[in-house]
């Protein structure tokens, strides 16, 4: 990875791990509407390796990979919140369907079925499970759930420092918690889709074929199990979350 001056080759770099944007990328694209464009996701994607590259350190060895991957992701997912991918309609779509969850599991004991929420929204299911393909770039936390209770943006007031994780302050011990418990509520198909795509890191077609069910229905199963943990995690107590983030 060096030339003949003891420099670091940075064009043999980008070819190595080119691959690996492209990976992030389909990666994503799995969770995004379709009119998002791969390619515009890789080109993020490559800005954030040529970032990683120049703050590359030698010795870094095999962990360059894993610092570059973060820094790809990273600037995959600036790009998206800069171009607001989620229409704001389809959103105020997604926030019914998590206020139908919450309520029909407060009143049932149960996760309700698509149909029970498609009869709740009234909708057909039909209708339900289109607006669940279209949702699928629903996230589990947007940046306007991390409001604190003072008012404060959340990232306005802890990412003043240019070397700070922004994932860091979500991963405190009262929202992973919450979160595994939120997953182990899912209906079984739903679970096992997440633990396919989540864990064993498969895309929408691989999970489709061990579960024997259509890509597109893979995806609006995962549309429906984020909206599952929102309900848990977000709708029933989002100013919850952002304190216990923000001491975390």
């Amino acid at each position: 990875m060096y030339n003949a001056a003891g420099q670091l080759n940075k064009d043999q770099l980008i070819q190595r791990y080119a691959p690996l944007v492209k990976r992030i990328a389909c990666h994503l694209m799995a969770r995004l509407p379709a009119s998002v464009q791969i390619d515009d996701l890789v080109q993020n994607g490559m800005l954030g390796l040529l970032d990683a590259l120049g703050r590359f350190e030698a010795g870094m060895g095999a962990q360059f990979e894993v610092y570059a991957a973060q820094r790809v992701r990273g600037a995959m997912l600036d790009g998206l919140r800069e171009n607001d991918w989620l229409p704001r309609g389809l959103r105020r779509d997604c926030r019914r369907i998590e206020q139908a969850i919450a309520q029909l599991e407060q009143e049932n004991g149960r996760a309700p079925t698509e149909k029970e929420l498609a009869d709740a929204l009234g909708m057909t299911l039909a209708d339900y499970q289109k607006l669940l393909q279209d949702a699928r770039g629903h996230q589990l936390v947007y940046l306007e759930d991390m409001v604190l209770e003072e008012g404060e943006d959340f990232l306005e007031c802890h990412l003043v420092d240019d070397g700070a994780d922004p994932c860091g302050f979500l991963e405190n011990e009262e929202l992973r918690r919450a979160l595994v418990q939120a997953i182990e509520a899912l209906p079984e198909r739903e679970k096992l889709m997440m633990a396919l795509y989540y864990e064993q890191d498969l895309n929408l077609r691989e999970i489709g074929e061990v579960m024997g069910v259509t890509e597109s229905r893979v995806c609006q199963l995962h549309g429906q199990a984020v909206m599952r943990l929102r309900a848990r995690i977000v709708g029933g107590g989002g100013r919850k979350t952002s304190k216990a983030t923000r001491h975390g």
